[in-house]
């Protein structure tokens, strides 16, 4: 049998109610503020970052008269399509291309399987001494490059390497210390469990690999590959040193020996620039789901 509240009583359930619908609301209003923030600072900081991309776009469709003028144009009173066109037969842009493409290519591939096999091998197998020789490995991070330039020089030379792509592609079958980083910390979440029972039906280290850890492994392989097809991609010191002959050099150094080389129209030069820029843009757009994940599981883990 219910019992009528007396006034009391009301009067305090009622505040009780009010003070969580206010909670609740002041919750939500400051949940919706610094969601907007958020968003507003990020666009901010994306239209900071696109100023550049953006300019190089106007200065490629910009007629040659309109280069110098002051204040800059924000958008061409001519808009020359054209100039893309020009560009393309402005420098050997096919061959450079073609270069740039075959070295982030061959070293994708070489990236991916090396440190996918390094990364198994210190994340899914036990053998004494892993963790101090995954160490070892990490601490090779602090290795200053440069140091390492005329050595390597020296070697590739009496390999006779130098002025072909091999020594920019060959390390990359050999691993790298943060690829093998990226891949042990993604494997170490693959229940240990799964890898036991694939070792008792009697499969061999390479057929789990290839049957339970790969399949598992494509957000992060996604991630090296396109750390490896940007880094590659824009890469100008390796091909500097490396390659002396102009039929071998990749985009990033062609530009750059042409530009010294040649009287150069500017808005071309920038035509030639975004193209060289806009696979990457595709790659990072179509591949950015996988990119995401991979990039956050890892670091969670």
């Amino acid at each position: 049998m219910k019992t009528a509240l007396t006034a009391p009583e009301k009067t305090a359930t009622w505040d009780r109610e009010s003070y969580v619908r206010k909670h609740r609301t002041k919750q939500t209003i400051q949940n919706i503020v610094e969601q907007v923030v958020v968003r507003i600072f990020l666009i901010g900081m994306s239209l900071i970052f696109l100023i550049p991309l953006y300019w190089m776009f106007v200065t490629a469709l910009k007629p040659t008269d309109e280069l110098s003028a002051f204040p800059p144009e924000l958008w061409p009173h001519t808009v020359l399509w054209s100039n893309f066109i020009q560009a393309y037969n402005f420098i050997p842009f096919a061959t450079y291309f073609f270069n740039s493409f075959m070295i982030a290519l061959t070293a994708v591939i070489g990236t991916v399987l090396s440190n996918l096999l390094i990364g198994y091998g210190f994340s899914c197998i036990n053998w004494p001494g892993r963790e101090k020789v995954f160490y070892l490995v990490l601490a090779t991070l602090f290795f200053p490059v440069p140091v390492a330039l005329i050595p390597l020089f020296d070697m590739f030379a009496k390999l006779q390497w130098v002025n072909t792509a091999l020594p920019l592609v060959v390390p990359t079958f050999f691993g790298g210390a943060v690829n093998i980083f990226l891949f042990r910390q993604f494997m170490r979440q693959i229940p240990q469990e799964l890898l036991d029972a694939a070792r008792i039906d009697g499969a061999s280290e390479l057929q789990i690999l290839w049957n339970v850890a790969l399949p598992m492994c494509i957000p992060v392989i996604a991630v090296v590959a396109i750390f490896t097809a940007v880094s590659r991609w824009n890469d100008f010191t390796g091909p500097l040193i490396y390659i002396q002959n102009d039929a071998y050099r990749p985009l990033s150094v062609g530009l750059q020996f042409f530009r010294s080389t040649h009287d150069v129209q500017f808005n071309l030069l920038m035509a030639a620039a975004f193209l060289t820029v806009l696979p990457l843009i595709i790659i990072f757009f179509a591949f950015q789901r996988l990119f995401i994940k991979g990039v956050t599981v890892g670091s969670i883990r």
